[in-house]
C-alpha cells in the first residue's frame, strides 16, 4: 500500500483532507448500504488509522447509517467521504482522493450483494460477505 502523503476532498472543494502515513488496505465494497449511501453500484475504500487523517478545510457532516457506523459527507455538495465502525480505523472513499490511481484496490467484499450488471474483478481477492478482515 501507499506510504506517500495523499490528499483528497469533496467535489466542490469545501472539505479537504490529508493522509499522513501508510494506507492499511484498499478494496471495493458491494454491500447494499454502501451502494445506497453513495448512489453508486459499488464503493472503493482505503483504510487508515484515524490519527493519520488530517482535516485541512471544511467540516464534514456526520450520519449514523446503521448502529455503530458513522459516515461523513460534504454538507455542500454531498460527496461521500468516510465510513467508521471501529475506533481503530477509518475508511475513506478512494474516489475522493486527488489521485485515486495512487491506491489501487486489492480486494472486493460483499460480492453476494453485487449487482448482476457490475461484474467482479477476477484480478482482485474476493469475499462473498465482509470477511476481508
Amino acid at each position: 500500500m501507499s506510504d506517500a502523503t495523499l490528499t483528497g476532498g469533496c467535489y466542490c472543494g469545501a472539505v479537504r483532507y490529508r493522509i499522513d502515513g501508510p494506507v492499511l488496505s484498499a478494496g471495493i465494497c458491494h454491500c447494499a448500504t454502501c451502494r445506497r449511501t453513495a448512489g453508486a453500484e459499488s464503493v472503493g475504500w482505503l483504510t487508515i488509522a484515524p490519527a493519520q487523517l488530517v482535516q485541512l478545510a471544511g467540516d464534514p457532516m456526520r450520519y449514523t447509517s446503521s448502529p455503530g457506523v458513522i459516515r461523513t459527507f460534504c454538507p455542500t455538495c454531498g460527496t461521500s467521504l468516510s465510513y467508521q465502525n471501529d475506533p481503530g480505523s477509518i475508511d475513506l472513499t478512494l474516489a475522493s482522493l486527488d489521485d485515486p490511481e495512487a491506491v489501487p484496490p486489492t480486494r472486493e467484499c460483499w460480492l453476494d450483494h453485487r449487482l448482476s450488471w457490475n461484474p467482479a474483478n477476477p484480478a482482485l481477492e474476493g469475499f462473498p460477505e465482509g470477511g476481508e478482515d
